[in-house]
């Protein structure tokens, strides 16, 4: 059994979903046992929200899920890498296809690229 040191860390360890076919950097977020076991179980990546203190399944409502193709863990065992493969084109609740949209530019941010889906439509107002 694999022994994720969740205790180090408050019971919340960071993950990284990275696009196994590209290796573009589609998000972080944060996974708690719950969540790690329900990933292995599935073979989708599960997530917990911060926000909502709840079980997430990435793509639950938007049809967005992340297949986990591979995961990979850091040598302190206080994080992973999910190589994926992002159904829908976009991993960002926002509709971009990563959460790593915006480039510091002369002091400020810039956007880069185009939404994948419009968030409204999928999530509502």
């Amino acid at each position: 059994m694999i022994q994720l040191d969740f205790k180090k860390t408050g019971g919340l360890i960071p993950a990284i979903a990275q696009d196994a076919a590209s290796g573009e950097v589609l998000m972080l977020a944060y996974i708690n046992e719950e969540s790690w076991q329900k990933t292995l179980e599935t073979g989708e990546v599960h997530y917990w929200s911060r926000s909502r203190q709840e079980l997430w399944h990435k793509g639950g409502t938007s049809g967005h899920v992340q297949k986990v193709k591979d995961i990979y863990v850091d040598c302190d065992d206080d994080t992973v890498l999910f190589k994926v493969e992002q159904i829908g084109g976009a991993a960002c609740h926002t509709g971009m296809r990563s959460c790593f949209y915006r480039r510091v530019r002369d002091g400020g941010l810039v956007s880069e690229g185009e939404p994948v889906f419009d968030p409204k439509k999928v999530y509502g107002e």
